[in-house]
């Protein structure tokens, strides 16, 4: 790790080269410096630049999809419940991704199965008890197992990849458990084009039976790549997501994650900046990341990252809330409706064949259109009554639905073989 004391030595002695000497021998001295890292490199092989990926180069190489793609017909047939599952995901953190994949676990939990975690990752070396300690916040499945995936996995009836680096050790066991793909974002989108974004758009052809959020998901994988899916739709959690607030709110939400590229940070702000020039009596929230590191040109409440328990109280205080989603639909549009609050979403097929809510406002993803959009809906008449229909369109059973329906692909792929 570079020291900070030799960074400001090189920037201390950059500046007096641009100073003295010009822009032109700045450039020169450090081509010659980068030429002599290269050199150094060359001749060090400790220090040769190596394949840095969420997936390793061994899994890549071992997994020959394209001469032979997974073929379900050889796996187990006429499987019985409870099952066993076998589950390789990366080290469960608080996020999203990990908190919807443990509410299935969970249910499959209560349902009597028997699910088996293994920890799949190249660069995180996150114990098997801080996993334990990071899903208890979030699942209370009690017949779970947790180990760290070295190859080797116990006998199960189905193995389920849950993200594209997990595709690979999937695909490369020695198993007759049927292997299926539980996906929850388009993941090529993640990158730009280059490595990382081919080697998980491969892994929608490996021949693994898809489960995926929301419509828009299975629709894609199985136009694009002529892979098998099935999907469940999105629900809210209404013991947990519900109206406190009936009054008129004078506060709005921003789902703000710079660190994530699909939440359309720098899109949003911008947006903001328009809707508080035009209404600066609003209080503006920012809450899913701490972003007091960036140039935010407004007034804002930086309420950095919440736990779950704390957004329902936060959105009651707000009368619409912006949520760019520009890969596959958030959750937080129908949890935001089922508090009363309007959500505000970039229009685009990855959200309509998510959720067709009609009290959801899908806008054109530009600053003024969103804006707009943000100032209509704080200056519709009767906003209160308005959000208490709807409040009342999001069923209180989405996600019960969605469990029968997971639950119904797994019996169905099982039974058959």
């Amino acid at each position: 790790m570079v020291k900070v004391s030799s960074l400001k030595k090189y920037a201390r002695k950059s500046v007096s080269v641009l100073k003295n000497e010009g822009a032109v021998s700045l450039g020169i001295k450090g081509l010659k410096k980068l030429r002599k890292t290269q050199i150094q490199r060359t001749n060090n092989p400790a220090l040769k630049r190596k394949f840095t990926s969420l997936v390793d180069r061994k899994n890549v190489m071992d997994a020959n999809w394209s001469e032979k793609p997974y073929d379900a017909s050889a796996a187990k047939k006429g499987i019985k419940a409870p099952y066993t599952i076998n589950w390789v995901m990366s080290p469960p953190s608080g996020g999203g991704g990990h908190q919807n994949m443990f509410r299935f676990i969970s249910l499959l939990d209560k349902m009597g199965h028997k699910n088996n975690i293994y920890l799949y990752s190249t660069f995180d070396d996150m114990t098997i008890a801080e996993a334990k300690e990071n899903v208890s916040s979030y699942s209370d499945a009690k017949n779970l197992t947790f180990k760290k995936f070295d190859g080797n996995m116990v006998d199960a009836d189905v193995i389920f990849a849950t993200g594209w680096e997990t595709a690979y050790p999937v695909f490369n066991a020695k198993s007759n458990a049927q292997k299926m793909y539980f996906i929850q974002d388009f993941e090529p989108y993640f990158y730009p084009m280059g490595t990382d974004y081919i080697l998980a758009e491969n892994t929608y052809k490996f021949g693994f039976h898809g489960i995926t959020a929301g419509g828009w998901l299975s629709s894609k994988l199985s136009m694009e790549y002529g892979m098998v899916c099935d999907h469940y739709d999105f629900g809210a959690n209404k013991d947990l997501y519900k109206v406190l607030n009936t009054e008129k709110r004078k506060e709005i939400f921003f789902y703000a994650r710079p660190v994530t590229e699909r939440r359309g940070f720098d899109l949003g702000i911008m947006a903001l900046e328009i809707f508080h020039k035009a209404m600066p009596e609003y209080t503006i929230n920012l809450a899913g990341w701490d972003v007091s590191e960036w140039d935010v040109p407004f007034p804002y409440v930086n309420h950095t990252a919440l736990k779950i328990s704390e957004l329902p109280e936060l959105y009651n205080k707000c009368s619409v809330a912006l949520v760019m989603s520009l890969t596959n639909m958030s959750l937080l549009p129908l949890e935001l409706l089922a508090c009363g609050t309007i959500p505000v979403v970039n229009d685009a097929p990855n959200n309509r064949l998510v959720s067709d809510n009609p009290f959801i406002s899908y806008t054109d993803p530009s600053p003024q259109a969103l804006a707009n959009a943000l100032i209509e809906t704080v200056k519709r008449e009767n906003l209160p009554k308005y959000a208490d229909k709807a409040a009342a369109s999001v069923s209180a059973d989405g996600w019960e639905v969605a469990g029968e329906r997971f639950l119904g692909v797994l019996d169905r792929e099982l039974s058959r073989g």
